[in-house]
């Protein structure tokens, strides 16, 4: 057991956290999300909720401060009446952290192919569709 660590993040999801270098990308899912069939590197956690999942990651994981989209959220398929309030749990999540952020948005099928060269990708049990989030990572800034 490690102080000041999220319980959970499993010892896999922070070997890869660790792993992760400047401009590589994360993505959390949803239960939906076909994930075996895309990632390169599969973390299940499929107990866990997104916003949740999110959260612990953002306490460890520093955003990418010269990319404006390094948080990229699941585009709505046209037509589709789905509640996509995770979008907003998402969003204040983020903000937590990078007060000034917005989030860019992708459509369905390029957020998969996106997701393909995805450094890694947790699965959540997550249930609300579109609950799909792409983070980029960024430098750890030495302290003043």
């Amino acid at each position: 057991m490690l102080k000041g660590i999220p319980k959970i993040l499993s010892p896999e999801l922070l070997k890869i956290l660790s792993e992760m270098g400047h401009g590589d990308e994360l993505v959390i899912a949803d239960a939906n999300f076909p994930a075996a069939s895309i990632a390169r590197r599969l973390v299940r956690a499929e107990g866990t909720g997104g916003t949740e999942m999110l959260s612990a990651v953002l306490q460890l994981l520093p955003l990418d401060q010269y990319d404006s989209e390094h948080f990229i959220l699941m585009e709505k398929c046209p037509g589709d009446p789905a509640d996509v309030s995770i979008w907003q749990d998402y969003t204040r999540e983020v903000q937590k952290y990078e007060p000034q952020t917005e989030p860019a948005h992708l459509e369905r099928f390029a957020f998969y192919e996106r997701a393909k060269k995805a450094f890694a990708v947790v699965i959540t049990g997550e249930s609300r569709q579109y609950a799909n989030i792409l983070l980029k990572k960024g430098c750890v800034l030495e302290e003043q």
